[in-house]
């Protein structure tokens, strides 16, 4: 008999370090690649994977998130194991915990353990809804099933240099976890490797049984202990619990021929940019073309990307770059860079190494160089961006360490 597995995506997140694209949206809710949002990418992997039956939980600034799975994800009506809903924090455990939000990701699936019960799930797949992956999720299934694990963890090797941002664990010959520590500064190396981290994902499966213990040790009249990686796995490893990673470069993925590697933690607008700029290099690493792995996303009514030449001087052109419906290109010139929707780029525009989000219009012969520009912004004709950085930072923008410039929603020069 097919075990019945519950899928639950954490997509509560604030994303402070992506401000100002999360001022008014959630981490998961922020476009990326032209037409997806970041939370597209977790649903296509439990979608691909043959599980279609997920509860979204969210919390901070849902309004866009919610219109967007609303809109765009949607099974029908009469198949009852068929479905992805929204869970709001909603307080279901008052009586216990009196108004608390979310508190932590452990205490969002522990507030929502009624639903767990409802569906008589066998296991749960809790992944994180803002990280940028293909991720085959039947088959660190199966790995679990076979180890009779009681919870497992998707592993992925970094340099240590990086892995203090991440859970780090220590794991055994067979891949058991040994040890697991949370955000340190000086992370354990893996044996025999002593510059490199073996770090969580932020994804686990776990039985049933073990969830609901180990959640209700951790978190019932407690006034801490609320975050999966923080609390709950070292305590499951502290109470003899069996903890298993799976790596994750060993993930297959259909139609794939190169190793699965790619990961992205887009947490802040440097790893955000360099993740779109990704997609548009000449031989990408993560391939959003192929069929038998589809990266499905909300329908947009929109009339195809179009090109405008008119005279030999007045090109409409596009170089290493990749756009959504509905753009016009219209005698300007794009190279490598991100379009979304609806955008127009006017005569003798230069628009290089963008990230531009759906309903921006480029005057002509502006030239912006490493922007990422948000929704509903018109820059006026002549505009540089992105070549002196006082001169946008007088203006209010966001600039980042390596000098990505941010034009925020809405912004009105």
């Amino acid at each position: 008999m097919k075990p019945r597995v519950l899928g639950m995506i954490l997509a509560g997140g604030q994303g402070s370090r992506l401000a100002p694209l999360t001022q008014k949206r959630s981490k998961p809710a922020v476009p990326f690649g032209s037409k997806y949002r970041i939370i597209d990418f977790a649903i296509n992997n439990f979608m691909n994977s043959g599980m279609f039956s997920i509860y979204v939980l969210t919390q901070y600034k849902a309004q866009s998130l919610t219109e967007h799975i609303q809109r765009g994800w949607r099974f029908g009506t009469f198949l009852s194991d068929y479905f992805i809903t929204l869970v709001p924090a909603q307080m279901y455990r008052f009586e216990e915990l009196g108004a608390a939000w979310y508190r932590g990701t452990a205490d969002a699936v522990y507030q929502n353990m009624h639903l767990i019960e409802n569906y008589e799930a066998d296991y749960v797949a809790i992944f994180s809804g803002d990280h940028i992956y293909k991720m085959n999720v039947e088959h660190m299934l199966e790995k679990h099933i076979d180890a009779r694990a009681d919870v497992t963890i998707a592993a992925y090797p970094m340099p240590r240099s990086e892995a203090h941002r991440f859970g780090v664990m220590q794991v055994d010959d067979r891949w058991r976890v040994t040890e697991f520590v949370e955000k340190v500064k000086d992370p354990p190396a893996i044996p025999n490797d002593p510059d490199t981290s073996l770090t969580s994902m932020g994804n686990y499966i776990f039985s049933r049984r073990a969830l609901e213990e180990l959640l209700e040790a951790s978190i019932s009249g407690q006034e801490d202990g609320f975050d999966f990686g923080h609390d709950v796995i070292p305590k499951a490893l502290a109470d003899g619990y069996h903890v298993q990673a799976y790596d994750f470069h060993k993930n297959p993925i259909p139609g794939q021929t190169r190793p699965n590697t790619y990961w992205r933690d887009v947490g802040t607008l440097d790893a955000y940019f360099e993740a779109n700029m990704d997609l548009v290099s000449i031989n990408p690493e993560f391939d959003i073309y192929n069929p038998e792995w589809p990266l499905r996303t909300s329908s947009e009514f929109s009339p195809p990307a179009k090109f405008v030449h008119e005279s030999e001087g007045r090109k409409g052109q596009a170089f290493n770059s990749i756009m959504a419906g509905g753009t016009i290109i219209s005698g300007g010139t794009v190279r490598d860079s991100v379009l979304g929707r609806n955008i127009r780029t006017h005569s003798y525009s230069l628009v290089e190494s963008c990230v531009i989000f759906d309903e921006v219009e480029i005057g002509r012969q502006s030239h912006l160089r490493r922007v990422i520009v948000d929704k509903d912004v018109k820059v006026p004709p002549g505009t540089v961006i992105g070549i002196d950085r006082t001169a946008d930072e007088s203006r209010g923008f966001t600039v980042t360490e390596s000098g990505v410039v941010v034009v925020p929603k809405g912004y009105v020069f």
